[in-house]
């Protein structure tokens, strides 16, 4: 009967011990899917951020000063206007 306690016994740490090695393959398993996961999610954004910081140039470079100048003079034939021509507004 005693023995047979200890075979039960020792069948239920084996078990136990088999269950818990599987949940580690597991978990470990799954660890190395998100990790690599976040590698190509942190690619992306690196990728991402590169592409901003050039639009953001890009962007300067289309509202700067001169070139919205030319662009009015050239296409939409504006100029400014003489200085006898302009009128100034007071507010009270």
């Amino acid at each position: 009967m005693r023995l047979m306690a200890g075979c039960l016994g020792a069948a239920c740490v084996a078990l136990a011990v088999f269950v818990s090695a599987l949940a580690v393959v597991s978990v470990s398993h799954r660890n190395r899917q998100l990790f690599t996961e976040l590698q190509v999610l942190e690619g992306d954004r690196d990728r991402m951020l590169v592409e901003w910081g050039q639009l953001q140039l890009e962007q300067s470079a289309w509202v700067s000063h001169d070139r919205v100048f030319n662009v009015a003079a050239r296409q939409l034939h504006m100029k400014t206007p003489d200085p006898a021509a302009i009128v100034l507004v007071q507010l009270r």
